[in-house]
């Protein structure tokens, strides 16, 4: 698709010439001859490029510079001027033009800033998206986040993902390490094939052993047919193992002997079956103290926990406890086919202050039970259970700095200026007049929090 450039200036002469120029090379040229008119253009559709000059009939080149950024501070604007001045030209790079053009220029000279500064605009663009990439929520796998914890523990998923090596996922119940797991599934080239789970403290001791390594008809007595087990099912893809800390001291040798040899029997039978499984485990035990009561083998741990990744708690990543509210405020009214609520003030204040014991699972309950009460209206606080009461002693019993919340002048800012933007219903226009700013000043606020805008 052809880049747009927008060319504005009173010479009709010029601006022709210019366009052919322009088009000749193979971009889309729109003109305009006045300041009103290339505003108009503006609010209209995107650009690239604009070719300003600084003299027009009916406004200054600069203010006209001002009102453009306001609208879309994106793009990338070049002052054409025939009075080379010092002063004119500081004034304008003040105000945010990219460059500036003495009259009259040499065509070449007009090719050459033209492509330098649209060379800028996709390197400036290829940024953000990198930034944003690692600041937005994170969709993959259901797993969303701000956070620094979160970030990082995303990057080591993505890295371990690229591996065939077994992966050992810590962490509380409750954090969403089976999210975790799929996403390390997700990002790996095994993608495409099967995704296989097991809760091993699920399924009776009995039975565990058949439903992972299948069985050969009357290997036992209900065992009238020949059943291929998940290690079978899995072949090509990943098997998640949740709760592995759970498995009996009989399945724990049988498991070790297929992460090292990817080979097995079924119950019942005589032939080695091969296959190809990447194993991922989780557990929310300590299976180094369980190593030391004997209760898990050590060389099974090793070979389990070749690469790790810690899911850190709810409470150490409080950054993400409002977005994921929201995001099962949109999911809960989507499933329950109930009206859409956001959160009042009072509520967010108490969901960021509480300790959340039970993690993510605990969060999702609690979104889901007050969007049933609230019934379509804002959720209060009188929506929420009484242990998130922000006189309940959830946090300051264990307390440690990291688990407070964060009161940093530059989060409180960051609080109340996504409050008064959630009020507004997503205006930004509304909610700068509000905040007394400026719209550019707002979008600037909300690209340093990270937020991606949408569409008002």
């Amino acid at each position: 698709m052809a880049e747009r450039i927008l060319v504005v200036d009173d010479d009709h002469t010029l601006r022709q010439t210019v366009t052919e120029v322009l088009e000749r090379r193979g971009y889309e040229v729109h003109q305009a001859e006045t300041g009103a008119a290339a505003i108009a253009l503006v609010r209209d559709r995107s650009f690239a490029l604009i070719l300003l000059d600084l003299r027009l009939p009916d406004d200054d080149g600069l203010e006209i510079l001002s009102k453009i950024r306001e609208i879309d501070d994106s793009v990338l604007v070049v002052i054409v001027t025939a009075y080379p001045e010092v002063r004119t030209a500081v004034s304008a790079l003040k105000a945010g033009a990219y460059d500036y053009l003495n009259k009259p220029f040499d065509l070449d000279d007009l090719r050459g800033g033209v492509q330098r500064a649209l060379e800028t605009r996709h390197l400036r663009t290829e940024v953000e998206r990198l930034r944003l990439a690692n600041r937005q929520p994170i969709p993959v796998a259901g797993l969303i986040g701000f956070s620094t914890e979160f970030r990082t523990m995303l990057e080591i998923t993505r890295r371990m993902a690229a591996s065939r090596a077994p992966v050992l996922i810590r962490g509380e119940s409750g954090t969403g390490k089976e999210r975790v797991a799929h996403a390390i599934h997700s990002f790996s080239p095994r993608a495409d094939g099967p995704w296989i789970t097991v809760n091993c403290s699920a399924i009776a001791e009995g039975l565990l052993e058949s439903e992972m390594f299948g069985h050969e008809k009357g290997a036992f007595t209900d065992a009238k047919e020949r059943r291929r087990g998940l290690f079978e099912l899995a072949d090509g893809g990943s098997l998640f193992l949740d709760e592995v800390g759970d498995l009996s001291p009989t399945l724990q040798p049988k498991l070790l002997r297929v992460l090292e040899s990817q080979s097995f029997r079924r119950v019942g039978g005589q032939s080695e079956i091969k296959v190809d499984v990447r194993v991922v485990a989780a557990t929310n035990r300590n299976l180094t103290a369980m190593i030391r009561d004997g209760k898990f083998r050590e060389d099974l741990y090793y070979r389990l926990n070749v690469a790790s990744i810690d899911v850190p708690p709810l409470r150490a990543r409080r950054g993400d406890i409002l977005p994921l509210a929201e995001h099962f405020l949109e999911q809960g009214a989507r499933i329950m086919n109930l009206p859409a609520a956001r959160l009042s003030p009072g509520a967010m204040e108490r969901l960021e202050f509480y300790g959340w014991p039970g993690n993510i699972r605990e969060l999702r309950n609690v979104m889901e039970r007050a969007l049933i009460l609230a019934a379509g209206d804002p959720i209060e606080s009188r929506h929420l259970p009484r242990e998130l009461s922000l006189d309940a002693p959830s946090i300051a019993t264990n307390a440690t700095p990291d688990d407070l919340p964060d009161l940093t002048l530059a989060t409180v800012e960051m609080r109340h200026i996504l409050r008064v933007l959630r009020t507004c219903n997503g205006n930004k226009t509304l909610a700068a007049r509000q905040l007394d700013i400026s719209r550019l000043t707002l979008r600037n606020k909300l690209r340093q929090y990270g937020f991606v805008e949408g569409e008002e």
